[in-house]
C-alpha cells in the first residue's frame, strides 16, 4: 500500500459540556497539527499516490473554514462536543466529500483509504480513518 501525508495547521476555541471534562468546560483555544495521509495499492500512471499539491490545496481549504473560530458559534457543532476524536472524523468527512466530489482530479479513484490526525501537543494526538469512497450517511 502507498500513502502520501500532507499537514496543516489551525487554530480554534470551544468548550466542552460535562463534568469529564473539568477546567475544559470553559472557554479555551487550541492549536492543531492535522495530518492526513492518502492511501492506494497503486500508484497512477504519472507514479503518484496522490498529487501533494493538490492535497496540501485541499487540506488546507477544508481546515481554513475552521482556522480561527469559536467551534461553540457553528450550528454545524451544536450540541456536540468538539473533542479532538470527533474533529479528526469531521475533517476525514469533509474531506472524503470533497474527494467523492472530483476534488483531486481523474486519478483519485485509485485512493482506498483516508486517514487525519489531529495532534493537540507533541504528546498527545487522535485519529480517525476510513475507506474512500467514503460512508458519509
Amino acid at each position: 500500500m502507498f500513502s502520501v501525508t500532507v499537514r496543516d495547521r489551525f487554530m480554534i476555541a470551544h468548550s466542552f459540556k460535562g463534568e469529564t471534562f473539568g477546567p475544559a468546560q470553559n472557554l479555551h483555544g487550541a492549536t492543531y497539527v492535522v495530518d492526513c495521509e492518502f492511501r492506494r495499492p497503486s500508484l497512477d500512471r504519472d507514479g503518484l499516490a496522490v498529487d501533494i499539491a493538490a492535497a496540501s490545496d485541499l487540506l488546507n481549504e477544508v481546515v481554513g473554514g475552521l482556522h480561527m473560530r469559536n467551534l461553540d458559534d457553528e450550528p454545524a457543532f451544536e450540541g456536540q462536543n468538539t473533542t479532538t476524536e470527533f474533529m479528526a472524523r469531521t475533517i476525514y468527512d469533509r474531506l472524503a466529500a470533497r474527494i467523492d466530489s472530483g476534488a483531486l482530479g481523474p486519478e483519485q479513484g485509485g485512493l482506498v483509504a483516508l486517514k487525519v490526525t489531529l495532534g493537540e501537543s507533541d504528546v498527545a494526538w487522535a485519529s480517525y480513518e476510513g475507506p474512500l469512497p467514503a460512508d458519509l450517511g
